[in-house]
């Protein structure tokens, strides 16, 4: 992708009404637009992003045997009637239809994937079972803020799985939540698996939460086990003992990225769903929930990983693995010099499968180029310029980094593809 053709361009000024880290440099980098409060269009850029964390998570969730599913945002009156959560439910959007017919916009789809999975499942043969699905959801949040961290409308996986027993219910979700350590980790989090309320459904329910002074919840945990607690059910507090090894308790600020839950029987009871047993019986069904906020992943990314500026997007998930820079000169000769070796580059890097953006602008300043680089964040810059020419070399500096080096045009490709992998 040539810079130039990007009709999104980064901002020189930051928003001024960007309460979040997140906010601000994912405007100002013109990855997303902000609509309203909590509602943001994902422009070129951050649609990128996007979609590659929903690839991780999608490859994540079939490792466990997830079927991916899409159901409807737009859910009736009557299953949420069912379940008794059409008046209990703080942040349903409720709106009426033609005929008078009244609907909700789903912040979450137990009503749906109950019904469903029931029209299907009959029999304990057919257990267990697991559908998920990544929407964009609706939330009637009365502060939306912090970014894509709390939106009013956001993009969602939440896979929700079906057992014969509350034994095997208990065996798959220890085995989604090992795997939600290792999703996160492929994007760079260090998400710690906390102990939050269960609610009505069972003692605990785990967030998986990041340590970051950018953090809205605060968590303690264990500097030796890394047992962790949510602040809300919190019966430690700073400096405790940890009460499941001899490790000392700190209290942090985090960020959740993700939840799994184990709902018990309540849904399944709601809709009287039940499957034959080898004897003959009506047995229940047991349910998990376990939700990740995709957007809302994004933003985390982005306020986990930064720096005075700009973002520092991981590889897994960043737009491009590699972001070329081309200084240009006022001597016309060595300007189509640099203009020719930097399309060369773009060209090579392009056919050996490499994500490449290019700034390909002239008359912008190479301290604008270098600014705009490090705002937008791509793991590698490769600087084509008179100076590197000169040399034979092209100037390679990592974002994570403070160093640059010279690489070789003859090696520059093979270099990249290697860190590319």
């Amino acid at each position: 992708m040539k810079y130039s053709h990007l009709f999104a361009k980064t901002n020189k000024m930051a928003p001024a009404d960007a309460d979040s880290t997140n906010a601000r440099l994912l405007i100002q980098g013109g990855f997303v637009n902000q609509l309203a409060a909590g509602i943001y269009t994902f422009l070129p850029l951050g649609l990128r992003v996007l979609n590659k964390i929903k690839a991780i998570v999608r490859e994540e969730m079939n490792m466990v045997g997830g079927q991916e599913v899409l159901m409807p945002a737009l859910i009736p009156k009557a299953p949420w009637e069912t379940t008794k959560r059409w008046d209990s439910i703080d942040v349903l959007y409720k709106l009426t239809g033609a005929g008078d017919k009244e609907f909700a916009l789903g912040p979450t789809h137990e009503e749906v994937v109950t019904p469903l999975v029931q029209a299907f499942v009959k029999s304990y043969k057919d257990l267990p079972c697991s559908a998920y699905q990544i929407q964009d959801k609706f939330r009637n949040e009365a502060r939306a803020k912090s970014g894509l961290l709390r939106g009013r409308e956001f993009s969602m996986k939440d896979m929700y799985s079906f057992h014969r027993s509350e034994a095997d219910l208990e065996t798959y979700y220890d085995t989604v939540a090992e795997q939600y350590t290792h999703l996160f980790n492929r994007m760079g989090l260090d998400a710690i698996k906390t102990e939050a309320s269960g609610g009505v459904f069972s003692k605990y329910s785990h967030e998986y939460q990041v340590v970051t002074p950018y953090g809205e919840d605060l968590i303690y945990v264990c500097d030796k086990c890394r047992w962790a607690v949510n602040r809300e059910i919190a019966e430690v507090k700073n400096g405790d003992i940890c009460p499941k090894c001899d490790g000392k308790i700190i209290e942090t600020k985090a960020i959740e990225v993700g939840n799994i839950f184990k709902l018990s029987t309540r849904f399944a009871d709601d809709f009287g769903f039940t499957v034959t047993l080898e004897d003959g019986t009506q047995g229940k069904v047991w349910m998990g929930c376990y939700g990740i906020g995709m957007s809302r992943l994004m933003g985390s990314i982005v306020e986990v990983s930064h720096d005075e500026r700009g973002i520092i997007w991981p590889k897994s998930v960043a737009p491009f693995a590699v972001h070329v820079v081309s200084i240009g000169s006022k001597d016309v000769a060595v300007h189509e010099r640099v203009q020719q070796s930097a399309t060369d580059l773009y060209d090579q890097l392009t056919r050996a499968g490499v994500e490449v953006l290019w700034d390909d602008r002239v008359g912008v300043s190479a301290g604008e180029k270098f600014a705009d680089a490090d705002l937008l964040g791509m793991p590698l810059r490769l600087v084509v310029s008179e100076k590197s020419l000169a040399q034979s070399s092209i100037e390679w500096k990592e974002r994570a980094s403070t160093e640059s080096k010279l690489v070789t045009l003859t090696d520059i490709v093979s270099y990249v593809e290697t860190f590319a992998r």
